[in-house]
């Protein structure tokens, strides 16, 4: 049986979630109907966006259902992008953001004439708030994330929002990683324009994500048409994801905080057990302020991509730091923004783990990675 430890990829289907997009996939009707069966189809979408503002701590009207994360941020960062004041072309972007961040902006550097505002990160991750507040003035957006996907490092996110509010930036939090496993709330981070979410990393369906929109934020839609959720995403909408999104979301946050200790506590023991099994390994990352599930190590001399081959062979799932980029393996971005070398950045492995894991997961990992480990240095060094 695999002992799965990817849970930052994706997490299982949770049983709320698929008994809620079952029963609204018996719902017939379009939502943008008159009849009867379209109004019913409408009080599922509606009470869905609602259970989910309930939970992100915004309007119901402010939500805006998506096909997922990378929708989200395209539309929060290109619609804000072309809504902004013509005059500036600044985008304040930190090192470290998700691919979905960073190819969003790279494609409207390309081809619309942004200008990037980098902002560094710490050793342990952190976006620093001095020099993030210090890039606002002139610029027409911000970008953050509230915790990185990689490191697991959890940003000051209210600390964010407050100094993009001062600078008067448009500024848009990717709260992917975070919802679920540390409080998101888009009516506390005052400042905030738009807020990233996804349904499959807390155990709701793939396919499905939130743009949250603030009532006085006015981004260019993408996609037009039927002029749906306030013209900013046109098109029939998809009532059963909305419904097991916001199932899941309720279900997530319900027992986050019992669930966070135990994951923190869970990871813990895991960090202590690994570097006594390997003692040269490394956790990256802040130590104290980090998403609860996240153990991001770096196995000096080994290559990551083998490693987790290894343990593939072992059956247990994690993955490593780097993006794969049309099949080329490439080193981690992140860690490299942590100011390590090109060498570290391809030798980390994520283990991240989720409501299903156990303490049975970790030993596992901890049996199979002295053998794994060994083997890659080998490999390595021929």
């Amino acid at each position: 049986m695999t002992v799965y430890l990817d849970h930052a990829a994706t997490s299982p289907l949770r049983p709320e979630a698929r008994d809620a997009w079952l029963a609204a996939s018996d719902v017939v009707g379009n939502a943008s109907s008159i009849h009867g069966g379209g109004q019913a189809a409408r009080r599922v979408l509606e009470e869905a966006r609602e259970a989910l503002a309930a939970v992100l701590d915004c309007d119901p009207i402010e939500v805006v259902f998506t096909s997922g994360g990378t929708e989200s941020v395209n539309l929060a960062l290109k619609g804000l992008w072309w809504g902004r004041d013509a005059a500036t072309n600044a985008i304040v972007l930190p090192d470290g953001e998700h691919h979905a961040t960073l190819d969003t902006v790279g494609w409207l550097t390309a081809h619309e004439g942004a200008a990037v505002v980098p902002v560094g990160l710490d050793a342990v991750g952190r976006i620093r708030l001095d020099v993030f507040a210090r890039a606002l003035p002139g610029a027409a957006l911000a970008t953050a994330l509230v915790a990185n996907n990689e490191v697991g490092t959890v940003n000051d996110a209210a600390g964010l929002a407050a100094a993009a509010r001062d600078a008067g930036i448009p500024l848009h939090l990717d709260a992917v990683a975070a919802l679920g496993h540390v409080p998101v709330s888009f009516r506390a981070w005052q400042g905030t324009s738009a807020l990233s979410v996804s349904a499959h990393k807390i155990g709701g369906p793939v396919g499905v994500g939130a743009l949250v929109v603030g009532r006085a934020s006015h981004p260019v839609a993408l996609l037009h048409g039927g002029g749906q959720q306030r013209g900013l995403r046109s098109g029939t909408q998809d009532i059963a994801g909305a419904a097991a999104f916001a199932a899941a979301a309720v279900a997530a946050e319900g027992e986050r905080t019992a669930e966070s200790a135990r994951l923190a506590a869970l990871r813990d023991r895991l960090v202590v057990a690994v570097r006594e099994a390997v003692p040269a390994v490394q956790l990256l990352g802040d130590p104290d302020h980090r998403l609860p599930g996240n153990a991001h190590l770096l196995f000096p001399g080994a290559s990551g991509e083998t490693l987790l081959f290894l343990l593939d062979q072992a059956d247990i799932s994690v993955s490593t730091g780097s993006a794969c980029q049309a099949g080329v393996a490439e080193p981690s971005h992140v860690v490299l923004a942590l100011g390590r070398s090109e060498a570290d950045a391809r030798s980390v492995l994520r283990v991240t783990l989720g409501r299903t894991s156990t303490d049975a997961d970790v030993d596992a990992l901890v049996a199979a990675l002295p053998a794994a480990y060994e083997r890659a240095l080998a490999s390595a060094s021929r």
